[in-house]
């Protein structure tokens, strides 16, 4: 007999680009009007390692979910599930992934696991199944047009000496390259090589390399003990300047700013930061929302959204101090079962 459910048959079919809004419908008040869907929907479509997917009842888009295949094809990471509002509590979120399931045994059997990212307070249901492998601190911060500079001014008189003696250099394609080769030195400061880019877990397969260039990603790197000659101010540079190992100190990788639901005339900025040292958390934070507000245009506020090593939640709390925090989520869950 088949299975019995409180709402009529549900079809599943390819995403297309004439769903955006029907997608767009059932996605509301998301994530508190941080939602990354609208400006990465039409991207993903021309992702070749990307499959999108919606579930539509009685001809409407009732839901969505995508995967993508990462690491050399062998992981599928889960993104973007999306329930309509009068369609949740019903299963239908149990549906959608076990169609995504069978999906993926029928069409990708090389996939051996599947990897997601979850806020905090996980279902029950879900710890049965999947394992946490990573988990970080998240600290979401609201920082008004018109009070960008002011912000940017604050953080910086809270900078010492010691921070201020943190080296920075931005990473170009060849040093990135040698991030993912350098298997030894990066475990040590990536446990298990593992990384994760405004929500999208990774690890550093040199596979995953192509996808996190086309997101043109500012990468920041402070190779430990480094530090200037002159501890007055920090110094950026570009590229590697020879054989330095690159891989023990402290990496941030901050996205480019890009719209959201919240309001006209605000954009999100993930800042991912990698390592524990907190003169250098404090720079890193500082030298990339520098660059995002250089590239904004006029009139333009900022979600900065911090992911760090919960150890370091207190120091950069002390750096925000007085700007005013954004209610999203306060931990970042990374999830994988085997399948």
């Amino acid at each position: 007999m088949a299975e019995k459910t409180s709402f009529p048959k549900v079809d599943f079919v390819p995403a297309t680009a004439e769903d955006y809004e029907e997608v767009m419908s059932i996605s509301g008040g998301i994530y508190n009007g941080v939602d990354y869907l609208p400006f990465r929907y039409h991207a993903w479509l021309k992702d070749p390692q990307r499959r999108m997917f919606l579930a539509k009842c009685e001809g409407k888009v009732v839901g969505f979910e995508s995967f993508i295949l990462v690491d050399d094809g062998t992981t599928a990471v889960v993104e973007g599930l999306r329930v309509a509002p009068w369609m949740r509590g019903r299963g239908l979120a149990g549906m959608i992934q076990k169609f995504c399931f069978n999906t993926l045994h029928s069409d990708h059997p090389e996939v051996k696991r599947v990897r997601l990212t979850r806020p905090e307070n996980p279902p029950a249901a879900m710890l049965t199944k999947y394992k946490v492998i990573n988990s970080k601190a998240v600290m979401p911060l609201l920082l008004p047009a018109d009070q960008l500079e002011a912000v940017l001014n604050l953080m910086e008189s809270r900078v010492n000496d010691l921070d201020r003696s943190k080296n920075l250099t931005i990473l170009g394609a060849e040093e990135i390259l040698r991030f993912f080769e350098e298997s030894k030195s990066r475990e040590e400061l990536l446990s298990g090589g593992f990384l994760v880019q405004g929500w999208l877990p990774l690890t550093t397969h040199k596979s995953n390399l192509n996808l996190l260039l086309r997101r043109q990603i500012v990468w920041i790197y402070s190779h430990p003990g480094d530090s200037n000659d002159s501890a007055s101010s920090s110094r950026v540079t570009t590229g590697c300047g020879g054989t330095q190992a690159y891989l023990q100190g402290f990496l941030s990788l901050g996205t480019p700013a890009y719209p959201i639901p919240l309001a006209e005339g605000v954009h999100r900025l993930d800042i991912d930061l990698f390592g524990n040292d907190p003169s250098c958390a404090k720079v890193h934070i500082l030298e990339q929302l520098k660059i995002a507000v250089q590239a904004l245009p006029a009139g333009i506020g900022i979600i900065c959204v911090l992911h760090a090593d919960e150890s370091l939640r207190t120091e950069l709390g002390q750096l925000c101090e007085g700007v005013t925090p954004f209610y999203y989520v306060v931990e970042q869950m990374i999830m994988e079962m085997e399948i």
